[in-house]
C-alpha cells in the first residue's frame, strides 16, 4: 500500500510539474505573440498615421525643420480645400461611378460563369476554369500598351474615340476583376453540397432557379468577398486610368490626385496626403463592416473545390 501511495504521489507531482511547464510555455507563447503583433501593427499603421499627421499641417510647417511626427498648428484647411474643389469632387464621382458599374458587370459575369464551371460539368470545364484564373496572373503592365494600340486602331477605323474617355475603364477593368472573382466563386460554389441543387432539380427547378434561389443565398459570403475585391481593384487602379485618360473631367481619383496636386517638381504634400486618406475611406468602411464575410469567402474559395 505504501508503494502504491508513493507511486500515486509521484504521478500527481509529475502531472503538476507538467501543467506548470505547459503553463509557462503558454505564457511565453502569448508574450511572443503580442510582441510580434505589436511590431506588425506598428509596421502597417505608421504610414497612415504619418499621412494623417501630414494632412493636418500647413505647407509651411511641412517644409520646416521640425519634428515630422508632431503637429504644432493643426488645421483642417487641406480637407476644406479639397472637399470644396470641383476637380476633386469630379474625380471622386468618376471613381464611384466606374467602381459601381464594374462591380455590377463583374458579378453579372463571374457568378453565372462560376456556377456553370463548378456544377454544369462539360468537356474541358476544369481546363477552362484554370485558364480563367491564369488570365488574372498576366500583369496589366504587359497589357496596357496593346490595349492602347487596339483602341487607337478602333478609333481610326470607326471614328469612335475610346482614348481619354472615363467609360473606357468599364471595358478594361473587368479584365482584372472577372477572372479572380470567377475563381473565388468556383471554389465557394464547389463547397456547397450537391444534394441542395439535386433536390431543387428533382422538384422541377431549372438551372437559373437553382442559381438564384439556392446558390446565391447560400454563397453570400463568397459573393461579398468577390464584390469587395472587384470594388477595391476598380477603386484603386492606377495604371489603366493613367494610360487611357488625360483630361481633368475624365480622371478618376488615384490619377487625379497625382496630376492635379503635383506641379512639376512642387509637391503639395498636405493635400496629397489628405486626398489619399479621403480616397481610402470608402474601401476602409467596406472592410470594417464586411471583413468577416470577406475572410469567410476567400477561405472557402481557397480550401474547397
Amino acid at each position: 500500500m505504501t508503494a502504491i501511495a508513493t507511486a500515486a504521489t509521484a504521478g500527481a507531482s509529475a502531472r503538476r510539474s507538467k501543467r506548470r511547464s505547459m503553463s509557462r510555455e503558454r505564457r511565453w507563447a502569448l508574450r511572443w505573440s503580442y510582441f510580434f503583433l505589436t511590431l506588425f501593427a506598428m509596421f502597417f499603421l505608421l504610414p497612415p498615421v504619418y499621412m494623417l499627421i501630414t494632412s493636418l499641417k500647413t505647407s509651411a510647417e511641412i517644409s520646416a525643420a521640425t519634428n515630422p511626427w508632431w503637429v504644432y498648428n493643426p488645421t483642417l484647411a487641406n480637407y476644406a480645400e479639397l472637399l470644396s474643389s470641383s476637380q476633386f469632387l469630379t474625380y471622386f464621382r468618376n471613381s464611384a461611378v466606374v467602381s459601381t458599374v464594374v462591380v455590377a458587370v463583374t458579378m453579372l459575369i463571374s457568378v453565372p460563369a462560376a456556377f456553370a464551371l463548378s456544377r454544369m460539368r462539360f468537356w474541358g470545364s476544369a481546363t477552362l476554369a484554370t485558364g480563367v484564373f491564369l488570365t488574372y496572373l498576366i500583369p496589366e503592365t504587359l497589357l496596357f500598351i496593346p490595349l492602347f494600340k487596339m483602341f487607337a486602331v478602333f478609333g481610326d477605323a470607326t471614328g469612335i474615340q475610346l482614348i481619354n474617355r472615363w467609360w473606357v475603364l468599364l471595358l478594361v477593368y473587368p479584365t482584372l476583376t472577372v477572372p479572380f472573382c470567377t475563381w473565388v466563386m468556383i471554389g465557394y460554389f464547389a463547397s456547397i453540397p450537391r444534394e441542395l441543387d439535386e433536390a431543387a432539380l428533382i422538384d422541377g427547378a431549372n438551372y437559373r432557379q437553382v442559381l438564384t434561389r439556392v446558390f446565391i443565398p447560400v454563397a453570400l459570403p463568397g459573393l461579398i468577398a468577390a464584390t469587395i475585391f472587384a470594388f477595391t481593384v476598380s477603386w484603386a487602379q492606377f495604371l489603366y486610368p493613367l494610360a487611357f485618360t488625360t483630361s481633368t473631367d475624365q480622371l478618376v481619383l488615384p490619377v487625379g490626385i497625382i496630376t492635379s496636386l503635383i506641379k512639376g517638381d512642387v509637391f503639395n504634400w498636405g493635400q496629397i496626403m489628405t486626398g489619399a486618406l479621403l480616397g481610402a475611406a470608402p474601401p476602409l468602411l467596406i472592410y470594417a463592416f464586411l471583413m468577416d464575410y470577406y475572410i469567410a469567402g476567400l477561405t472557402a474559395g481557397a480550401t474547397k473545390g
